[in-house]
């Protein structure tokens, strides 16, 4: 989470891996005219792991919990485009219709469909049987992507014989943690095709390629008493290789014609051209994370703990993703509703929301008219727009910090969210959380009625508070919005950690909101 006023396939055959879900997770009870087009359905993006029907594994199937899954989720998802193309494949397995901005869109009450932007940003919505023109939205937004490291436009380096990759910070990371850690690149590249048109490839190298060595204390020993204060423009520089003359002989055996291209070091294009099985020059561009390569986990005494890096904030698309897949799975699941479920997951907000797949572009707002105008059916009521978004709803979803045991202080007395302890509220009296009175009681309520726990917080006066897409999207027109998050441990770290419990308490909530929220609502009047 981040201050937001300051926001396919791959080509290669994947290997085989064994699921975390079957190494870690044991079954524990529940905690408390668009065209469409025709896509069949697809093969898991970067991993060959066996899957049940659904995508749902073995283990989620037998215990009603999504952990496993989301272990799977997160491995899968190094970048913004690999959640993004996960989400994608997860969709058109659970039988939604991929639609496309470009397209005229002609739906149907009892539809199920969704758009992706920029391939990091993702539209899906599930309209109810019974709707009406005028009929609310209830949704579910969070962000695809996480801080992390970029390589800059030119990122070739030499420095004391060493190849080294500059990168460029993304987000407020707490960057000493990218240190001694065993790194390497995921993200999408443009290639050119025989025929001379140009592809959009996602591409990830799995094995540890670079790392970002820290100094040895005999070289810094007041390191500990004056703390590890990096400059991130000279310090935070990765080391790929060293440079000897059998990389460059090795390089030009593969046929790489690659010094045209010195903006990026030879070795690190051979090794993407390897992965992706296309000759070096066909790579017309890049755009390239750096992620750590442990995988995702489960961890403590009792594997009551993931930890991972991307918690922030993939952890809340993934249930927000799954809730609504399942919230909808069977036929009769939408043929009493009225409203419109949606799940919109955008990129950027980490750095601000001011984008074109940002939740600062009018992305979810043009899809709500561009629905509401589908199913008007040539027959338009007055402002059919604005009185949707009246009955709207928006949940915003992002990773809450959970009280550190080692920092109380941090927290305010009163407001000390735990993990294994439910979804937490945020409020905030200044607008940096859109949560009000209201949109915290029906939002609890939902909770209530299904017996799911509810924490609040509230940052200290002497402290200054953190910001998500809610007040971004609440004041874009005026949708009632409630900011809630799972609590963890380590935010913006490149390990964090969260409570197992709460993943799935979180998943239950969500798609108690899709299911419930229309009876609540309607019990409860305002501005009459």
């Amino acid at each position: 989470m981040a201050a937001a006023m300051a926001r396919l396939h791959l080509l290669h055959p994947p290997t085989t891996i064994t699921r975390p879900s079957l190494l870690f997770l044991k079954p524990s009870p529940s905690p408390r005219a668009s065209r469409i087009r025709k896509v069949s359905t697809l093969p898991r993006l970067c991993s060959s792991a066996d899957q049940s029907p659904q995508g749902a594994s073995p283990s989620a199937a037998s215990s009603g919990s999504i952990v496993g899954d989301l272990l799977d989720y997160l491995n899968e998802s190094w970048t913004q485009f690999h959640a993004t193309a996960e989400a994608k494949r997860q969709l058109i397995n659970a039988g939604f219709h991929l639609l496309n901005e470009n397209d005229e869109w002609n739906l149907k009450p009892g539809g199920r469909y969704f758009f992706t932007r920029n391939m990091s940003c993702l539209i899906a919505f599930a309209v109810g049987e019974r709707y009406d023109v005028g009929s609310g939205f209830h949704v579910i937004a969070a962000h695809t992507d996480s801080p992390c490291l970029k390589l800059k436009p030119k990122s070739a380096s030499t420095k004391s014989n060493y190849l080294m990759v500059n990168v460029q910070t993304y987000g407020g990371g707490l960057w000493h943690t990218w240190f001694d850690r065993d790194l390497s690149v995921a993200g999408r590249v443009i290639v050119r095709d025989s025929d001379g048109s140009f592809l959009h490839k996602l591409v990830k190298i799995k094995r540890p390629l670079l790392r970002v060595p820290t100094l040895a204390i005999h070289l810094d020993r007041t390191v500990n008493k004056d703390g590890f204060k990096p400059n991130l423009e000279t310090h935070l520089i990765p080391l790929l290789s060293t440079k000897s003359n059998e990389t460059s002989a090795e390089s030009k055996e593969k046929g790489a014609t690659i010094s045209s291209k010195p903006v990026h070091h030879p070795l690190l294009l051979q090794i993407l051209s390897d992965e992706l099985g296309c000759c070096a020059d066909d790579i017309m561009s890049i755009e390239l994370n750096l992620c750590d390569t442990q995988p995702s986990c489960l961890g403590g005494g009792n594997n009551e703990f993931i930890f991972s890096g991307r918690l922030d904030n993939l952890a809340s698309s993934y249930c927000a993703l799954r809730a609504l897949i399942d919230s909808c799975r069977l036929p009769t699941d939408l043929s009493t509703e009225h409203a419109v479920r949606m799940v919109a997951l955008f990129d950027n907000e980490e750095v601000g929301s001011d984008s074109f797949q940002g939740a600062g572009a009018p992305t979810m707002f043009q899809a709500m008219r561009r629905i509401i105008d589908s199913l008007a059916d040539k027959y338009v009521r007055e402002n059919a727009f604005e009185r949707a978004i009246r009955k709207s709803f928006l949940v915003s979803a992002d990773m809450a910090h959970g009280v550190h045991p080692n920092f109380m202080d941090k927290h305010e007395e009163h407001h000390r969210p735990e993990m294994q302890k439910g979804l937490v509220i945020k409020h905030n009296a200044n607008q940096r959380y859109a949560t009000s009175g209201i949109t915290a009681f029906l939002f609890k309520e939902v909770g209530k009625i299904h017996d799911l726990p509810t924490q609040e917080f509230a940052v200290r006066n002497d402290m200054g508070c953190g910001s998500t897409i809610g007040p971004i999207l609440a004041s874009g027109v005026g949708i009632r919005t409630v900011d809630c998050g799972i609590a963890q441990l380590s935010m913006h770290s490149v390990r964090e950690v969260c409570g197992k419990e709460d993943i799935d308490i979180a998943y239950q909530h969500f798609k108690a909101f899709y299911q419930s929220f229309s009876h609540v609502d309607s019990k409860l009047t305002i501005d009459y």
